[in-house]
């Protein structure tokens, strides 16, 4: 049976339940449904490690933002997405000092565009700790954030783990907000999800490529991810489609959408601009606008 990769704690538990039975109960994953600012919402709580087994995921929330109303151009929808993500993420920091400094990690590879998520939303992330340290009358008021694109080991030679760790070692944030592209394991999820979590992430797990993971035991403080898928495997849409099927080598394919190049740009500005707002609370869309062009 072909191995159905995932990385959004939504599918995996709609896979366990397609094969445990719709009526059988999962211990240890709770399971809540809302709208945020227009958009469908999905909290996955995983509560014990034998909810994790099951699921294969950490202990940890997993909040699922379904955004197709982005894809659709609705009216205010980039307003609107940026709002929902910022309010998500904020609740997922909720025992955090308000004043702390951040460091925001944009993971993956700028050169392929459905690897792009993290470093090009590292450009929409409003970095303000030099100015914070160096006009403090001016900027105290503003969170001490720093933002970091560390690259990939094929063109740094350097785990991307290896250099956030040492970035913070010497910054010491209270926090750090990873931003990574995932895998599906529906075509339907493509570029039009966006899961937000606090257990933080391992880069390249979907794809079976899995580097460091950065977490709270690797770093020694809190790390949230925010990711989008962008692939799925085609081993497992495969089986998706047609349960029982294989194709062979299909392990060294990636199916991604034809217009992926804009819903990137598209979407690394959402969570850019939605984590700055996070970030700093008292900013609006329209102020994020004149502060990151």
């Amino acid at each position: 049976m072909a191995q159905i990769r995932t990385d959004l704690a939504l599918e995996a538990k709609a896979l366990w339940q397609e094969r445990a039975g719709e009526m059988t109960r999962l211990e240890g994953v709770e399971a809540t449904e809302s709208v945020r600012e227009g958009f469908p919402c999905t909290l996955v709580h995983i509560t014990s490690d034998r909810g994790a087994q099951a699921l294969g995921m950490p202990v940890g929330r997993y909040v699922t933002l379904t955004m197709d109303g982005l894809l659709r151009r609705e009216e205010n929808a980039f307003s609107r997405g940026v709002t929902a993500i910022a309010r998500e993420l904020e609740s997922l920091m909720d025992d955090l000092p308000e004043d702390g400094p951040v460091l925001v990690v944009g993971l993956g590879n700028s050169a392929i565009t459905p690897d792009a998520i993290g470093p090009r939303a590292h450009r929409y992330t409003l970095v303000t700790r030099h100015l914070v340290e160096g006009l403090p009358e001016q900027f105290g008021a503003f969170r001490p954030v720093s933002a970091l694109a560390p690259g990939v080991l094929g063109t740094t030679g350097m785990e991307s783990g290896q250099v956030v760790q040492a970035v913070c070692r010497e910054l010491r944030p209270v926090c750090v907000v990873a931003v990574d592209a995932l895998a599906a394991r529906s075509v339907s999820r493509l570029c039009r999800t966006v899961q937000l979590a606090d257990t933080g992430i391992a880069p390249g797990s979907g794809i079976g490529n899995c580097r460091a993971a950065l977490n709270r035991e690797t770093l020694g403080i809190p790390v949230l991810a925010v990711g989008v898928p962008t692939v799925v495997d085609c081993a497992t849409l495969a089986a998706d489609l047609a349960p029982g099927a294989a194709l062979s080598h299909s392990g060294d394919l990636l199916v991604t959408p034809k217009d992926i190049d804009s819903r990137v740009d598209d979407l690394s500005k959402v969570i850019g601009y939605g984590i700055s707002m996070a970030l700093q609370p008292g900013l609006t869309v329209g102020d994020l606008d004149l502060l990151l062009t």
